[in-house]
């Protein structure tokens, strides 16, 4: 179930001190926000987080199988970022606390907000023409 790079236990950046503390066994499903059906191939990315709340050293990545399933046993209890990327869904991310032995975590990926943008002359400017732009052919002059 689990794809990932550095498997083999906790990946490199999770060691702990030499006395092993407790670990999890991480299961994650991808889901589309609007009807709950699986993503598949969605990457998900696990980081530690520092007790100063920063981004850890190393990290793994896991890919969603056709059910949106993934996992990997083997997590240091504490802090956890976990970040999910797919292509035409917003990038997820938030941090969660690793404090059971088995955890299941259900993301909702959602779909890319409308945008807007605004290009060219503000109501009441005059177009600038610093670039030195020929006017009949449009293209640029010497300056």
């Amino acid at each position: 179930m689990a794809l990932g790079i550095g498997l083999g236990g906790a990946p490199r950046g999770w060691a702990q001190d030499e006395e092993e503390g407790p670990m999890s066994n991480m299961h994650f499903v991808v889901v589309r926000d609007t009807n709950g059906k699986p993503v598949r191939n969605a990457a998900v990315v696990l980081h530690p987080v520092t007790s100063k709340g920063k981004q850890g050293m190393g990290g793994l990545e896991l890919k969603t199988d056709d059910d949106g399933k993934t996992g990997i046993d083997g997590i240091p209890y504490g802090l956890l970022r976990v970040q999910v990327l797919a292509p035409g869904f917003q990038t997820f991310g938030e941090d969660y606390q690793v404090n059971r032995a088995d955890m299941v975590i259900t993301i909702k990926l959602k779909r890319p907000a409308r945008q807007y943008s605004s290009y060219g002359v503000q109501e009441g400017k005059k177009a600038d023409d610093s670039q030195g732009t020929d006017k009949k052919s449009g293209a640029q002059t010497p300056q």
